[in-house]
């Protein structure tokens, strides 16, 4: 970074910050994504709109080309933090400071690198991205495969509301594609991935929720090769790792009068805890605890 670098356009000045190097050897981690998240949320009017991560050589970084304050991009090499652009200029990288000192600086101040919108967003896998603009939250692993808990398909779970809202929203996930790779089936009546699948669809309902309906795009890929690598002794089903799991989809919600009047797979009550599944037999819900 010490390499003085004359730029007249910034795309340009991109290009030789990171051409000629290793395409393969950029990584991210939650304590990065936590400081690009805090930064979009604290000072929007430099990072805006919420962008995802990019990795390229050495560098992890985010792009805003339309921000309020023009072209700047946000990065880390080497666990250190630098912008470009806009105020900051094109000709050298502005250094920050290292990611270890803002991420103990976002801390002491109260933040978290989180999305209002998603309780969880500050605790995710290393490797996925949650970012916010308005109502509508998007959620990416930028085409990377990443490995992560089978039953964690929760990745924007609803904040605790302090009071109640008396707002009530069914919620639906409309998956648009999925994939899996790394595992042939010719069993007929075996389908270890299917309930992967159903996993990420259905329907539930949120009691005193927030007061605007939120849209959620996911577009994610997991790798789920260790937790099939037992299948290679199966009959008629051939395991050619890695396995993979990638899938699309958007959930969009729906004010209503009563979430108990639904068809929801289960119901949650944002300011008491408390939740309820369907009840499996039919006669409605039942209470559950954890």
């Amino acid at each position: 970074m010490k390499k003085r670098l004359k730029c007249a356009v910034l795309s340009f000045c991109v290009f030789v910050m990171f051409g000629g190097v290793n395409l393969a050897s950029a990584d991210t981690t939650p304590e990065i994504e936590a400081i690009f998240n805090w930064a979009e949320t604290g000072f929007p009017e430099f990072f805006s709109p919420p962008q995802t991560t990019q990795m390229i050589g050495e560098w992890t970084f985010r792009h805003y080309p339309t921000s309020p304050s023009g072209d700047i991009y946000a990065g880390v090499r080497n666990n250190e933090v630098f912008v470009l652009g806009g105020p900051w200029g094109t000709d050298n990288p502005t250094f920050i400071d290292s990611v270890a000192n803002l991420t103990s600086q976002i801390t002491a101040s109260g933040g978290d690198g989180s999305v209002s919108a998603c309780s969880n967003s500050s605790d995710l896998p290393a490797g996925m991205v949650v970012t916010q603009s308005g109502n509508v939250v998007n959620i990416t692993t930028n085409g990377q495969c990443i490995v992560i808990p089978l039953e964690a398909n929760n990745f924007c779970e609803t904040p605790a509301q302090p009071e109640p809202t008396g707002i009530s929203v069914l919620t639906t996930v409309n998956v648009t594609s999925s994939k899996t790779t790394g595992i042939e089936i010719t069993q007929p009546g075996i389908d270890p991935l299917g309930s992967i699948a159903e996993g990420f669809s259905g329907t539930s309902c949120t009691i005193n929720a927030f007061s605007e309906s939120l849209i959620i795009n996911s577009d994610i890929c997991i790798d789920v090769t260790d937790s099939f690598s037992g299948f290679s002794d199966f009959p008629g089903i051939t395991i050619n790792p890695p396995v993979t799991f990638a899938t699309a989809s958007t959930t969009t919600g729906q004010v209503i009068a009563d979430c108990f009047t639904t068809n929801a797979d289960s119901i949650f009550d944002a300011f008491t805890g408390e939740t309820w599944v369907k009840d499996p037999l039919g006669g409605g819900f039942t209470q559950v605890s954890f």
